[in-house]
């Protein structure tokens, strides 16, 4: 994607170089690997069986790759989610992880040659028998309940009685162990994993997959390791939300786009699996430093008042494409809910510093006015950009003479001026619903939907 055109005064503020695939090379590349099994298995050739025995066999072999693919697209390699995006990777996971559990579980079920499961020693080429043998029973079964495990729990994950650290964990190691009785189980009975083509094809993978959990665990903190924070300061800044200030301990060595978050472990050792992920509400023109924004929401969250200053941090990152890169605008209509202002600020304190002329109107939304994250600073704001902010109040304040109520079509009807603003982006970051309901009503209003730029808070990933 293209630069957004910037004012020719703006900051030299170096960017970060875009990393990442072109999608059209990711979907042509993900499509050829799903289905090499299937060109390899054709080309070997072999009597044909009943089209249910192959209809078993293709969806073993197609749900195999797209299983071990998963190791790959969960692992936050930003070749893979750099232009696409982290929202859309981490949505092909869920989607494809449960698809390919769909044809592995189903696979065995519609073999009918399974009244004769054990090798028969005239039948040579595995066409009237499905060659099992002892241990690839038991690999087979062994896997086939571990990863049906596997789905329910990370789709019941909010419902598991122990913390997502441990879900997380025990999830990837659960994985790879399906990877390995997998590859055993396809080895040992497979009719086309004989081939010996297709059989490096499932050992290739099973080494990615160690790789790239070796990658997550191992490989990541070393190199967090070499990259030290510092917490500078821990700050209550509005109700039930924190200002963390870090700052970088090898300046130069990170460089992110306004916008963009990532993982950050707090005042722990980087090998911790306890990370989470926020937005980075400061601007690239304020490195080293870096603010992170943090509404309490139990667990981590609620401690952060016991966050050493002069602690270390580490961070895993930057990540996202909530950002202006590639994006042309006349101007930006900034919607912000709760503390989904943190992206917002970053936004806007980069474009001050770049002195950006286009218009700019900021939408925030809270439920009181105590929740208003750094208010003074936004009113300021206004002396450096030509910005229009906007307050939304789910409950007022007496005498409270903005906005009341929530985001809906009335409210956006009244400040999304079409057609005037047809050549605005807008940026909407908040709790999903309201996302939902927001994006629905600027539709509804007219604006395009590639004009909208949304960014989640929660992630259901691994």
């Amino acid at each position: 994607m293209a630069t957004v055109t910037t004012p020719a005064h703006a900051s030299a503020t170096k960017e970060p170089r875009r990393r990442g695939l072109p999608p059209l090379l990711l979907l042509f590349l993900y499509l050829g690997l799903a289905f090499a099994p299937l060109v390899i298995a054709a080309l070997r050739g072999g009597p044909p069986r009943p089209w249910r025995d192959e209809l078993a066999s293709g969806l073993a072999l197609v749900g195999f790759v797209v299983f071990f693919v998963e190791f790959v697209l969960s692992g936050r390699f930003r070749f893979v989610s750099g232009r696409i995006g982290m929202d859309t990777t981490m949505g092909a996971h869920q989607l494809l992880a449960r698809t390919a559990a769909l044809f592995l579980l189903l696979h065995p079920f519609l073999y009918t040659t399974a009244l004769q499961p054990f090798p028969i020693p005239s039948d040579t080429t595995g066409q009237t028998s499905l060659g099992l043998t002892g241990p690839s029973i038991l690999s087979g079964v062994a896997a086939w309940v571990l990863l049906a495990l596997l789905v329910i729990t990370a789709i019941g994950r909010d419902q598991l009685p122990f913390p997502y650290e441990v879900w997380r964990v025990s999830h990837g190691l659960g994985a790879l162990l399906v990877a390995g009785l997998g590859t055993h189980h396809a080895l040992e009975a497979g009719r086309y994993s004989a081939d010996p083509w297709l059989a490096g094809l499932w050992l290739v993978l099973l080494g990615v997959a160690v790789l790239t959990l070796l990658d997550v665990y191992v490989g990541r903190p070393l190199r967090q390791l070499a990259r030290p924070w510092r917490i500078e300061s821990v700050e209550r800044i509005a109700d039930r939300t924190w200002s963390v200030r870090l700052v970088d301990e090898r300046p130069g060595a990170f460089r992110f786009r306004a916008g963009q978050f990532a993982w950050f472990t707090l005042d722990r050792s980087p090998f911790s699996v306890v990370e989470h992920p926020f937005s980075i509400a400061s601007a690239p023109a304020d490195l080293p430093n870096l603010e992170l924004v943090i509404k309490e929401a139990g667990d981590f969250t609620s401690r952060l008042d016991r966050l050493r200053v002069g602690g270390r941090a580490h961070l895993d990152g930057p990540h996202g494409n909530f950002t202006l890169e590639g994006r042309t605008a006349d101007g930006l209509v900034l919607i912000a809910g709760g503390v989904g202002i943190a992206p917002m600020l970053s936004l806007l304190r980069q474009a001050a510093a770049e002195r950006d002329p286009r218009p700019w109107l900021l939408l925030y939304g809270n439920r009181h006015a105590g929740q208003i994250v750094h208010g003074a600073e936004l009113d300021s704001l206004r002396d450096r950009l030509d910005l229009q902010i906007v307050h939304l109040l789910g409950e007022p304040p007496p005498g409270w003479s903005g906005e009341v109520g929530q985001f809906d079509r009335a409210f956006l009807a009244r400040h999304v001026r079409l057609p005037e603003m047809a050549g605005r982006l807008f940026f909407v970051c908040g709790p999903p619903a309201m996302i939902d309901t927001v994006e629905r009503a600027l539709v509804e209003l007219g604006v395009p939907l590639g004009r909208i730029v949304a960014e989640r808070f929660r992630y259901d990933w691994a």
